[in-house]
C-alpha cells in the first residue's frame, strides 16, 4: 500500500510535443516510453508485428501515439493523443499534438495545460514556418519552459556546428518571444541519443538528456500560489442523518493557498467570510493549494451558487464585462462580427458580444495584420468582447486558470474558440 501512496504522492508533469510533420514526435515519445521500460510486452509484441506487416526492419516507435487508422495510414499525426507514464521521480501526461498548420487548434488543446514543451527541429530543416508557429503558441500559451530538441543527428554525423547554427537562429527568434527557460538538447529520436540515455556519439554535448530534464525541470513555481482563487463548481448538501447541516463548496483551487481560518470574500456578493474547514475525500487538510481539488466550508451561511468565487479579504480579482482577448479559432465557421456567442470562463457560464476585431496575427513573422478583419479556422487574433455578466478575472500571463475562457456556437454547442485575457 505504502508503494501506491508513493506514486499518487508524485509530481507531475504535463508537457506537449510541437514540431512540423516527420520531425519524428511520435516517434520521440516512443522512444521515451521504450528506454524508460513504460511499454507492456503484449504492446511491445503488436508494434513489432505492425512494423513487420508495413515492411519496417526495425519497431515504429511512433506508433504507440498514432492511434488513429488515418494517422497510420498517411504516417501522420491528426488527433491530440494522451500517454501516461512514470520514472521513480515524477509521473508524466505528455499530449502529442500534430504538426500540421490546418491542426493549430489541436496543438492549442495539447498545450494548453502543459508545464513545458517540447519543439522539435529537423536538423537538416533548421528553423521553418512551423517551428516559429510553434514556438509563438507557446509563447501565447504562457507554457513556462521549452526544451529545444534539435532531431535527425544521425543524419548529418552528429554534428556540433550544425547544432549551434539553429541554436542561434532560435535564439535570434525566439527573443521577440515570451519564453522564460529554454533548454538545447541535440537528439536522434530513432537511435535513442540523449533521449533516455547519454549518447556516445555526442560528446561534446554537455548538457542534460531529456529524460533528465523532464525529471527534473522545476515545477512548483509555475502554478500562482499569491494570489488566491477558489471558483465554486458544486454545493454540497448531504442532509443525510451523519451531516444534517454541512453545506460545503467543492472546486478546483484555480491559484493561491487557502488555510482554515482565513478571512475570505465571496463574489460577486462582497459578503465577508471565514473558512471553517478544508476538507478532502481522505479528510480534513490544515492548508491547500493550486491545483487541488477540494471542498471549502465557511462560518457563516451565505448564499453561494456555481460560478461564485471565494477570493482572499483583500486580493481580490478584476471583475470586468468589457475584455481584451487573445483568441485562437477552432471551428471551421467563421467568427460572425457583433456575433453572440456564450462563454464559459473557471465554473462560470455567461454570453458575449463581439464588440471589435482589432488585428490577426501573422504567426510567421509576428507582424499584426489590421486590414483583414476576417476570422477563420487556426486563425489567432485580438479581439475585445463585452460579457452578460460580469467575469472575475486575472491576466492570463499572471494565472493560466482565471485567465482563460472557451466562446461556444450556442446552436451547435461546439466550442469555436479559445482565448486569453489580456
Amino acid at each position: 500500500m505504502t508503494k501506491q501512496k508513493g506514486y499518487l504522492d508524485m509530481e507531475l508533469l504535463r508537457f506537449t510535443t510541437a514540431g512540423s510533420v516527420d520531425d519524428g514526435k511520435s516517434t520521440l515519445i516512443g522512444r521515451l516510453l521504450f528506454d524508460s521500460k513504460a511499454i507492456f510486452q503484449d504492446q511491445l509484441e503488436l508494434l513489432e508485428e505492425t512494423s513487420k506487416q508495413r515492411g519496417e526492419d526495425d519497431i515504429n516507435l511512433a506508433l504507440l501515439t498514432d492511434g488513429l487508422r488515418s494517422e497510420r495510414e498517411q504516417g501522420i499525426t491528426i488527433d491530440v493523443a494522451y500517454r501516461y507514464f512514470a520514472t521513480p521521480k515524477r509521473k508524466f501526461i505528455i499530449a502529442d499534438t500534430p504538426g500540421h498548420i490546418q491542426y493549430t487548434r489541436n496543438m492549442v488543446t495539447g498545450a494548453s495545460t502543459a508545464n513545458l514543451a517540447i519543439l522539435l527541429i529537423d536538423v537538416r530543416h533548421g528553423v521553418i514556418e512551423q517551428t516559429k508557429r510553434h514556438a509563438f503558441i507557446a509563447s501565447l500559451l504562457q507554457i513556462p519552459h521549452v526544451a529545444v530538441c534539435v532531431n535527425k543527428m544521425d543524419l548529418v554525423d552528429y554534428s556540433e556546428d550544425d547544432f549551434n547554427s539553429i541554436k542561434k537562429e532560435f535564439e535570434n527568434f525566439s527573443s521577440k518571444l515570451e519564453i522564460k527557460d529554454v533548454h538545447f538538447i541535440p537528439i536522434s529520436a530513432l537511435k535513442g541519443d540523449n533521449v533516455v540515455d547519454r549518447s556516445k556519439n555526442m560528446q561534446w554535448y554537455e548538457g542534460s538528456t531529456l529524460m533528465h530534464l523532464l525529471e527534473n525541470v522545476h515545477i512548483g513555481s509555475d502554478e500562482n500560489h499569491i494570489d488566491c482563487r477558489f471558483p465554486v463548481q458544486y454545493v454540497i448538501r448531504p442532509q443525510s442523518k451523519e451531516y444534517p447541516d454541512y453545506r460545503g463548496y467543492a472546486g478546483r483551487i484555480a491559484g493561491g493557498v487557502f488555510k482554515a481560518g482565513d478571512k475570505i470574500k465571496i463574489l460577486p456578493s462582497g459578503i465577508d467570510s471565514t473558512i471553517k474547514s478544508i476538507d478532502t475525500y481522505n479528510g480534513k487538510i490544515e492548508e491547500a493549494f493550486a491545483p487541488m481539488s477540494v471542498c471549502i466550508t465557511l462560518e457563516d451561511e451565505i448564499d453561494i451558487s456555481r460560478g461564485d468565487m471565494i477570493v482572499r479579504e483583500n486580493n481580490s480579482p478584476k471583475a470586468e464585462q468589457e475584455l481584451e482577448l487573445m483568441v485562437c479559432w477552432m471551428n471551421e465557421k467563421k467568427m460572425i462580427p457583433r456575433g453572440k456567442y456564450g462563454i464559459k470562463h473557471t465554473s462560470k457560464d455567461a454570453r458575449c458580444i463581439i464588440k471589435e476585431v482589432k488585428y490577426k496575427m501573422n504567426i510567421n513573422n509576428l507582424h499584426r495584420i489590421e486590414d483583414d478583419k476576417e476570422i477563420g479556422l487556426n486563425d489567432i487574433a485580438r479581439i475585445s468582447i463585452r460579457t452578460t455578466a460580469p467575469l472575475f478575472f486575472d491576466e492570463y500571463r499572471r494565472n493560466r486558470n482565471t485567465g482563460s475562457v472557451i466562446l461556444i456556437d450556442e446552436a451547435t454547442n461546439e466550442t469555436v474558440a479559445a482565448g486569453m485575457i489580456i
